[in-house]
């Protein structure tokens, strides 16, 4: 063992840490390939005594030591991969090149391991033998399936075929990534003119400012960082920086320079497309969707549909009213082009309802927010949470609390993290550094960690950080996957908490977004930053009377998405056309907005290219309308009612994917959802 070996953290048999969490402040870049290393070799070693075992394949001897195993390996890959997309640095990148194909390799051997899957399959074909529970029932089909789906049954040269193909695909979703980030991180809009601020609220002006005392500039600096580049749209009444900013954004990855993502979209979809082939499949939609509420591309196409139906005319309409704002301003002739869209979008919205962003920030103070969504899930299940400055964490920007359950034990750890910076990429999410699951030997229940990443307005400093109402949404919703892992409750690790179908794992996190329209909750914590004044009514009403404004082209340009991804993923032959041109066809039934040459989504679309929703962005609306179904009971029986609530714990949020998940959802609301209630929710239906 050489030193660094000796003086890896992540080779000691127990932390020191609260809760046995992660000792960041001891973590290096030089420790994750040996400690992955490590766990390959662990691994190995288990997955061999389960191969030489004499005895007869069971349940126990087979698929719970295989459930069991890989546990260093999964931790450390767990640990790297979250960090790599929230605190990632050229040398983090430059190691991911080695450990993903390590880690893609080392997946294959097990997965193509003919002796293993041998057993796991006499064990799943002599299942009435034995007495297997809900739960060991569902954890033998899945690993079957799961072996099937990742190669078992592939023979010889097909192996090496897949083999190769899953190489192929770590390295581009990689630098597909990679390429991203950077693109993001280099461009600035930098302003020097103060007549070029115009419009501009002080809260954006002053982050500019700040953005550009950090980087040794004079004057503004504006990114593509969320927090810097949606308020410039919104409210910039320069155009032609408009229209500057919003290219910049939508040609991101498009250049003809080390950081082009038209070759590498071309290759992924082609490697996934030969994937799904080579596993039987006509096409990679259909591989994906095999285990989904979905099922197959037919019914993700007919819910995309019903909703071009039931929203385009209503889209047409709000479009046609912003057009008619616009020239009232500009001229009959002019013509709302999509820099334009939240310019007087957000004018429109202003004039009919008197609310906008600027106006509501006062009231949305960060820790305030944080408190109000903490007591919301106090409220509703019982659960409070504790800052515990003793557990290390991976950036000063991150805090790490402590959840008690309602009986007051210890439920999990949370971490938070909301501000951009240059090593985080851009958007949300929920993650987890450790999951949950019950010890077959103890019965000890080991509790989750979780973590929620955004990138939120910062403060400055003059200002603590004031959140638009949309990110207030957000934290809603990446709080509601939290919830999902955090109330995880199940014997195996692989069936807990988040590990369920995509497309119903975004049901507790969309779900909670609904609380931000209701006025009991926002009393409950939106408070004047300085004055210290509640939320008056009058403006509480108007977010409410204004909720639905632009629905329809908010819905359209989610199905538009959906019909992106589709289009890429339903192909059956190899793509080798042009990317740009490809895109616009295949959105252009769902699109209102004049297309704009030369821009393209798919060079930076990263949840179907390297995040994982690869045929699986509908997911946003089947959970969408699984997530208005689901709150209509609570509407009926009070947004704060407890047995509604610990229904909703029990059945949805505890379960995992224990079964299947349309039995859990119906055991919760008694049958099976309907887009009815989404439609009435957004004003489509009355």
């Amino acid at each position: 063992m050489n030193t660094i070996e000796a003086q890896n953290p992540f080779l000691v048999k127990q932390y020191t840490t609260p809760h046995n969490t992660i000792p960041f402040d001891k973590i290096e870049v030089a420790h994750y390939e040996p400690a992955i290393r490590e766990g390959i070799r662990q691994h190995n070693a288990e997955i061999d005594a389960i191969i030489n075992n004499a005895e007869t394949p069971t349940f126990a001897n087979t698929i719970e030591a295989y459930e069991r195993s890989g546990k260093l390996l999964a931790h450390v890959s767990e640990v790297f991969g979250n960090l790599l997309s929230a605190e990632t640095n050229d040398d983090m990148q430059e190691l991911a090149k080695i450990i993903m194909p390590l880690l893609d390799e080392h997946s294959n051997d097990v997965s193509l391991n003919e002796t293993l899957f041998n057993r796991i399959k006499f064990v799943y074909e002599h299942q009435a033998n034995e007495n297997l529970n809900q739960e060991q029932t569902k954890l033998l089909e899945d690993v079957y399936n799961g072996f099937v789906r990742n190669g078992a049954n592939l023979q010889n040269e097909a192996k090496e075929n897949y083999r190769e193909l899953t190489r192929q695909l770590s390295l581009l979703t990689l630098q597909f990534s990679e390429n991203n980030l950077k693109e993001t991180n280099d461009y600035k809009l930098v302003l020097t003119d103060k007549a070029q601020l115009s419009g501009l609220p002080g809260s954006a002006v002053e982050t500019a400012a700040e953005t550009a005392r950090e980087q040794g500039i004079d004057g503004w600096v504006f990114t593509l960082q969320a927090p810097s580049y949606i308020p410039f749209m919104a409210y910039a009444d320069d155009r032609n920086l408009r229209r500057e900013l919003y290219m910049a954004y939508n040609t991101k990855c498009t250049h003809d320079n080390a950081t082009d993502n038209r070759q590498i979209v071309k290759e992924l979809v082609n490697t996934r497309m030969d994937i799904a082939k080579l596993l039987g499949y006509q096409n990679y939609a259909e591989y994906v969707l095999q285990e989904r509420m979905a099922q197959n591309s037919k019914a993700v196409y007919q819910l995309l549909n019903q909703l071009l139906e039931a929203y385009t005319p209503t889209a047409h309409q709000e479009y046609e009213a912003i057009q008619a704002l616009a020239r009232e301003e500009q001229g009959a002739d002019f013509t709302i082009m999509p820099w334009d869209w939240s310019y007087y979008s957000r004018k429109l919205k202003d004039k009919k309802f008197n609310i906008n962003d600027e106006m509501l920030r006062p009231y949305f103070e960060l820790n305030k927010v944080k408190e109000g969504v903490f007591g919301l899930a106090t409220r509703l299940y019982g659960i409070t949470f504790r800052k515990n400055v003793d557990i290390p964490v991976y950036h000063p920007d991150v805090d790490a609390y402590e959840v008690f359950d309602k009986n007051g034990e210890y439920l999990a750890v949370l971490y938070t993290d909301f501000h951009p910076r240059a090593g985080k990429r851009s958007g949300a999410w929920m993650t987890s550094f450790k999951g949950q699951w019950i010890d077959s030997e103890t019965g000890e229940n080991s509790r989750p960690h979780v973590s929620i990443v955004m990138n939120f307005t910062k403060p400055t400093k003059d200002k603590p950080a004031l959140l638009t109402f949309d990110e207030v949404e957000t934290l809603l919703h990446e709080f509601g996957h939290s919830l999902h892992g955090m109330f995880a409750n199940s014997t195996y690790e692989s069936l807990s908490g988040t590990n369920v179908y995509w497309d119903f794992v975004e049901l507790p996190s969309q779900f909670m977004e609904n609380f931000a329209t209701e006025k009991e909750f926002l009393n409950t914590f939106a408070r004047h930053y300085i004055t210290g004044e509640l939320i008056p009514d009058t403006l509480v009403q108007r977010i409410i009377d204004s909720s639905n404004f632009n629905a329809a082209y908010a819905c359209l340009r989610q199905v538009s998405f959906g019909l992106l991804d589709m289009a890429w993923y339903t192909r059956t032959t190899p793509f080798d056309g042009d990317v740009e041109t490809y895109e616009k066809q295949a959105w252009a039934q769902a699109q209102i907005l004049p297309q704009v040459p030369s821009t393209c989504m798919s060079t930076q679309f990263s949840h179907i290219f390297a995040g994982g929703y690869s045929a699986g962005y509908y997911s946003y609306k089947w959970a969408e309308v699984l997530d208005a179904d689901a709150f209509s009971l609570f509407k009926q029986k009070g947004i704060f009612n407890k047995e509604v609530a610990e229904s909703f714990r029990e059945n949805i949020l505890s379960k995992g994917a224990t079964e299947h998940p349309m039995t859990l959802y119906k055991r919760f609301r008694g049958q099976e959802p309907t887009i009815d209630a989404l439609l009435i929710r957004n004003g489509i239906k009355r």
